[in-house]
């Protein structure tokens, strides 16, 4: 009987629900890692976010053949080992698009329309009607990462009649853009954005991407939210452009250290805005993780090798 190991902290609706639809499988849930150690031996599939995964745990799971990861980051995963063990890694890539295009518009508006000012005048009591406004129809977007959250993004913009230009590696097209540009053609592409979103994972290639040299490109008058992972953006680097007056203001949601140290500028900048990574938060997180994996479960036991969300170890994606 196939033994799938769970570290995650799923709801007990998702568990008994996983017990009654595979009776043939036997499920040990767990609530991390340490607590799952001594079943690592005897799992041949194991759920997890990811996060506490070590080589020494791919060391001990000797039956070890599919890591399902309820989370689409893969940074801290021990990949060089679970590749010479040559174990399948999937994951939950896709479902963070719907909240994560919602928090980037939401935060597009909350610039546009000046809702800190606002809030700071509310908590005072201060009544002051002429705080400038601006709309963001009619704009321009650039998304730096056209996968599924870069293409939900592109495809709530079009309702706000935004032009939508986004950026990848090989200039390919993508769903609600406008236009494409490889990624040796971004510094084209930001002096036309009046938002640039960085929705990029994590890897060697992407490793402060984000430099002063972009930021010099952009408009005055432009708005940069990073999404995608903190580290794709060089901070200091983007803390003197925005001292400089290179952009308008940043929104930041990752950082390459969190939390955010109390200190760091960052906090009391009037031009940025800081959100504790929880732009992919929602209510329906687990249920859309655990359809894909029980989607890779299926093919997994009807010995099917079309799974969803395959992961190139060498990539990190």
């Amino acid at each position: 009987m196939v033994q799938i190991l769970s570290t995650a902290k799923l709801r007990s609706e998702v568990r008994d629900q996983l017990i009654k639809t595979y009776p043939e499988v036997t499920f040990q849930f767990e609530r991390s890692m340490k607590e799952a150690e001594s079943f690592l031996s005897e799992a041949e599939i194991l759920l997890t976010y990811g996060e506490d995964l070590t080589v020494e745990h791919i060391e001990k799971a000797r039956h070890l053949k599919w890591i399902m990861v309820l989370s689409a980051g893969l940074e801290r995963m021990p990949l060089e080992a679970i590749k010479e063990r040559g174990i399948l890694i999937t994951n939950a890539r896709g479902i963070h698009s719907i909240p994560m295009a919602e928090y980037t518009i939401s935060v597009m508006l909350q610039v546009a329309r000046e809702v800190k000012q606002v809030i700071a005048n509310e908590s005072q009591g201060i009544w002051k009607k002429n705080v400038p406004m601006e709309e963001i129809t009619g704009s321009t977007i650039g998304v730096v990462g056209t996968g599924a959250i870069g293409c939900e993004i592109g495809r709530i913009a079009h309702a706000f009649r935004m032009k939508t230009l986004g950026v990848n590696r090989t200039g390919h097209d993508a769903d609600h853009f406008d236009e494409i540009y490889k990624n040796e053609a971004i510094t084209s592409m930001l002096p036309r954005c009046d938002y640039v979103v960085g929705v990029l994972p994590s890897t060697t290639d992407t490793k402060h991407y984000f430099r002063r040299s972009h930021f010099e490109k952009m408009k005055q008058s432009a708005v940069f939210i990073n999404i995608g992972r903190g580290d794709t953006v060089n901070e200091q680097e983007l803390l003197d452009s925005l001292n400089a007056g290179d952009l308008k203001h940043a929104v930041l949601d990752v950082f390459e250290n969190e939390p955010l140290d109390p200190s760091h500028p960052f906090w009391g900048m009037d031009n940025v805005t800081v959100t504790p990574h929880h732009s992919a938060i929602s209510e329906n997180y687990q249920p859309r993780a655990i359809e894909i994996f029980e989607y890779n479960l299926k093919k997994y036991l009807n010995e099917c090798d079309d799974m969803k969300n395959v992961i190139d170890p060498n990539r990190g994606y």
